[in-house]
């Protein structure tokens, strides 16, 4: 999946027209943000986060394992006690 992200920032420009209130003026600028879609392709990128490569998963894998064993080990020798799940 592979996503363009612009260079450069869209900027949205309103000038305030003769006899115009701040009200309209907002309003008018709204719409203009709302129709360039800076906002929906902010939101749509929020959460995004890439998928880690299978070299990660793999050393994160290993990595676990390795803490599996030692764990075990210790617990065969009576170093640490089995902790229960669930109910305290």
């Amino acid at each position: 999946m592979v996503f363009s992200r612009p260079h450069m920032a869209t900027n949205v420009e309103v000038k305030k027209n003769n006899q115009e209130s701040t009200a309209n003026l907002i309003r008018r600028f709204t719409k203009r943000v709302q129709g360039s879609g800076v906002l929906n392709r902010l939101r749509k990128h929020r959460y995004f986060s890439r998928e880690k490569s299978p070299l990660v998963h793999r050393a994160k894998k290993l990595i676990k394992l390795e803490n599996k064993v030692k764990y075990e080990t210790l617990l065969k020798l009576g170093k640490i006690q089995e902790t229960t799940r669930g109910r305290r």
